[in-house]
């Protein structure tokens, strides 16, 4: 808890099992007071070592993809009653100590939203990441500044800390169950006008972590580029758009189910 706000951390994961302790050992103790991590139908023992490490498990009945597993994330964050939740990918790829500083930044009333920046700072290609990453990242950080009139460093981490409110309020089963979940609701955060924080972040590429493969990065890129375009079409009045629609569709249950440590024993 920092100024009264209880926090969340919430753990998309999928075949995390080598690298989930090390991130869980790094967050900062004494002021998380929920860690959550949802499972997408892992094929090694992520559930298992989570289990070990006394967190709240939820695991989906198939492998549904990265936008789905934040979806359940929100879900049962918000029913956690937190007033801040921070995503934290459990491959060790962005350094879970700054889970205090993100949440602090929307705890004193500053921002909406905190983004942990890979490109501010200058750490990206020394940390690792592939020069074609780094380069199609900032053509597409500069159109979608362009295209939806902010200012941000880069829109493509998956280090982010949103506080109860934006959640609340956001459209957000209409979003993707693919990668591009990340770009969507960054959209829909500046459509509805939250207020967005950056901080420079360190980060690492090794074999253990999580990457996009080359395909399905692309499919990515094109995907920022229409959720851009979609974005400034809304805005001029042109087209409307689901993503865009004020009418909350509150988020599915029905996939997935909370694990409890006597379910491993049985397996």
């Amino acid at each position: 808890m920092i100024l009264g706000k209880r926090i969340a951390v919430v753990l998309p994961a999928y075949n995390a099992e080598s690298t989930l302790r090390n991130t869980i050992n790094d967050l900062p103790n004494g002021y998380i007071d929920d860690i959550i991590l949802v499972d997408d139908n892992s094929s090694d023992l992520t559930i298992n070592l989570a289990i070990e490490l006394n967190l709240k498990v939820f695991r989906h009945s198939q492998n549904f993809g990265y936008g789905r597993n934040q979806k359940t994330c929100y879900r049962e964050a918000l029913n956690s009653t937190a007033d801040i939740i921070v995503m934290v990918h459990p491959d060790y790829q962005y350094d879970p100590k700054l889970v205090l500083s993100m949440a602090g930044m929307i705890a004193c009333g500053t921002y909406d939203v905190v983004l942990a920046s890979r490109i501010l700072g200058g750490g990206a290609i020394k940390g690792g990441m592939p020069l074609y990453k780094y380069v199609s990242n900032r053509l597409l950080t500069a159109f979608q500044n362009i295209m939806m009139g902010c200012k941000l460093s880069e829109y493509h981490t998956g280090y982010r800390a949103y506080s109860r409110k934006v959640l609340e309020r956001l459209p957000l089963e209409e979003n993707s169950d693919d990668f591009v979940f990340d770009n969507q609701i960054l959209a829909q955060i500046a459509y509805f006008g939250f207020s967005i924080g950056e901080l420079s972040c360190p980060t690492k590429y090794f074999e253990e972590a999580s990457s996009i493969r080359f395909k399905p990065s692309v499919r990515y890129g094109i995907g920022v580029i229409f959720t851009s375009l979609m974005y400034r079409l809304q805005k001029i009045r042109l087209c409307k758009f689901r993503i865009f629609n004020k009418k909350i569709k509150h988020l599915k249950d029905d996939y997935y189910h909370e694990v409890a440590p006597i379910d491993i024993k049985h397996n």
